[in-house]
C-alpha cells in the first residue's frame, strides 16, 4: 500500500486542485519536488511569504486549512485572506508579491532600499568566511524580508529593493549548490532570484543567475539543458552591457559544464577565449556583486579542465601558478585547487604526493567548510583505490574519516 501523506490536508487540497503528483504541484509553484515533500511531511516548515500566496492561490485555501502551523508572531490566516482579497493578482508563474493598495500596507521611504542593500552587501562579504550552515538561514531570512518589503515600495525604490533581493536569492542559491550540495533547492531558489532580477529589470544580474542555473544540469552531465541555459545567460549579458570580466566568467562557466559533460576540447577553447577577453579588456565595469571571479579563478577552471583532459604536466603547472597567485581570503577556492593537485598526482601515479595535497585540502576545510572541496577529495580517494594498502592512503583515510570531518559531511 502507498504510504499516506502525513500532511493529509495539503495532499487533499493539492489533489482537489488537479495536481495529482508532487512533481506537478512543484512545477506549478516553481519549487523543487523535495520542498513539496517537506510540506507534506509530519511537521511541514512554514513557507516563505512569497510562496504562501501562491499556495493559497493554487488550492483556494488558507495556510491553516493546508495543514501548516503558524509560527509565533506570524500573521493570522484572516489577515492573509484579507491580503489575497485586496491585492492585485500577479502575473502567471510569478513568485514575487504584487504591489498592494495603499489601504493594505504602508509605503516605505526610499531609504529602505539602501538599508536593505547594505545587509545584502554584508552577507556577500561574509560568504567567504562564515560557515554556510550559519550564514544560509540569515540569508533566507533576509530574502523573506525583501519579499515582505516589495509590496510596500514603488517606482525606483521597488526596483532597488528587487535588485538587492535578486542578489540575496542568488547568494542563497550559491550556498545551496556549492556549499551544501543541495541542487534541487538551489534550482528553486535561483528561479526566485531570476524573478526578482526581472522585477528590477537588471539584465546582468539575470545573466549571472541563468549561468548559475546552468551549473546544475552541467554537473549532472545534462549537456543540452546546460547549453540552453548558457544561451539564455549570454542573451541577457548582451543587454547589459557586460564587462570583459563578466564575459570571461560566462566562458568559464560554460567550460566547466562542457568539462563535466566530457567535452574537454570545447572547454579548453572556451577558456582560451576567456583569457583573450580578459587580456583585451573593455570599457564596461564589472558589477560590484560579481566577487566570485578573477584571472586566478579562471586559471583554476583551466587547471581542472586540463586535468580532466589528461594533460597532467600542464594541469600541474597551471594549478600551482594559480595557488601562488591566490589572495589570503580565497580559502574555498584554495581547497578546490589542493583537491585538483591531488587528483593530478593520483593520475600521475604519485600516491604520496596526492595524499599530501588531499591532506592540505582537509586542513583548509577545517577552517572554511566547502562541500565542493570535499567532493574533490573524495574523487581523489576513489582514484587512489589501487593504493589502499599504502601507509599514506591509510593516513589520508584517518583524516578523511575522522570524527569532525565525518560528522560535518553527514550533517550537510
Amino acid at each position: 500500500m502507498t504510504r499516506p501523506a502525513r500532511n493529509a490536508k495539503l495532499k487533499s487540497a493539492r489533489m482537489a486542485a488537479g495536481y495529482h503528483t508532487q512533481q506537478a504541484f512543484a512545477e506549478a509553484l516553481g519549487v523543487g519536488v523535495r520542498q513539496v515533500r517537506r510540506w507534506e511531511s509530519d511537521n511541514p516548515p512554514w513557507p516563505h511569504p512569497d510562496l504562501q500566496q501562491r499556495l493559497t492561490h493554487l488550492t483556494g485555501q488558507d495556510m491553516e486549512a493546508l495543514g501548516f502551523t503558524i509560527p509565533p508572531g506570524r500573521d493570522h490566516p484572516a489577515a492573509q485572506r484579507h491580503y489575497a482579497a485586496v491585492a492585485p493578482p500577479r502575473s502567471a508563474g510569478s513568485h514575487l508579491p504584487a504591489v498592494p493598495s495603499q489601504s493594505t500596507a504602508p509605503m516605505q521611504p526610499a531609504s529602505v532600499a539602501t538599508d536593505y542593500a547594505n545587509v545584502t552587501r554584508s552577507h556577500r562579504s561574509m560568504y567567504w568566511s562564515v560557515a554556510p550552515a550559519t550564514l544560509h538561514p540569515a540569508v533566507i531570512a533576509h530574502a523573506d524580508l525583501g519579499c515582505a518589503l516589495l509590496p510596500e515600495t514603488a517606482g525606483q525604490t521597488r526596483r532597488d529593493v528587487a535588485a538587492a533581493l535578486a542578489e540575496t536569492w542568488l547568494l542563497a542559491g550559491r550556498i545551496e549548490f556549492f556549499d551544501l550540495r543541495e541542487p534541487d533547492d538551489a534550482g528553486a531558489t535561483l528561479l526566485r532570484a531570476l524573478q526578482a532580477a526581472g522585477e528590477a529589470d537588471d539584465s546582468l544580474m539575470g545573466s549571472a543567475i541563468l549561468a548559475h542555473t546552468a551549473f546544475i544540469p552541467g554537473w549532472a552531465g545534462e549537456h543540452e539543458t546546460a547549453a540552453e541555459r548558457m544561451v539564455a545567460a549570454r542573451t541577457y549579458a548582451r543587454r547589459g552591457p557586460a564587462s570583459a570580466e563578466f564575459l570571461a566568467w560566462l566562458d568559464a562557466v560554460e567550460a566547466e559544464c562542457e568539462t563535466r559533460c566530457g567535452n574537454t576540447r570545447t572547454a579548453l577553447h572556451l577558456i582560451r577565449h576567456a583569457e583573450d577577453a580578459l587580456a583585451a579588456g573593455s570599457e564596461h565595469l564589472t558589477p560590484v556583486w560579481m566577487d566570485w571571479f578573477n584571472p586566478v579563478r579562471l586559471a583554476a577552471f583551466k587547471g581542472h579542465t586540463q586535468l580532466k583532459a589528461g594533460h597532467l604536466p600542464q594541469a600541474r603547472a597551471t594549478l600551482l601558478n594559480a595557488l601562488d597567485r591566490m589572495s589570503a581570503t580565497e580559502d574555498k577556492q584554495r581547497t578546490v585547487i589542493y583537491g585538483d593537485l591531488a587528483a593530478v598526482e593520483a593520475a600521475a601515479g604519485q600516491p604520496e604526493e596526492a595524499c599530501r595535497y588531499a591532506c592540505l585540502a582537509l586542513d583548509q576545510l577545517q577552517t572554511t567548510w566547502y562541500a565542493t572541496g570535499l567532493d574533490r577529495i573524495r574523487e581523489v580517494r576513489r582514484a587512489l583505490a589501487p593504493h589502499h594498502h599504502d601507509q599514506c592512503v591509510r593516513d589520508l583515510d584517518d583524516r578523511l574519516y575522522g570524527w569532525a570531518t565525518t560528522v560535518s559531511a553527514l550533517a550537510r
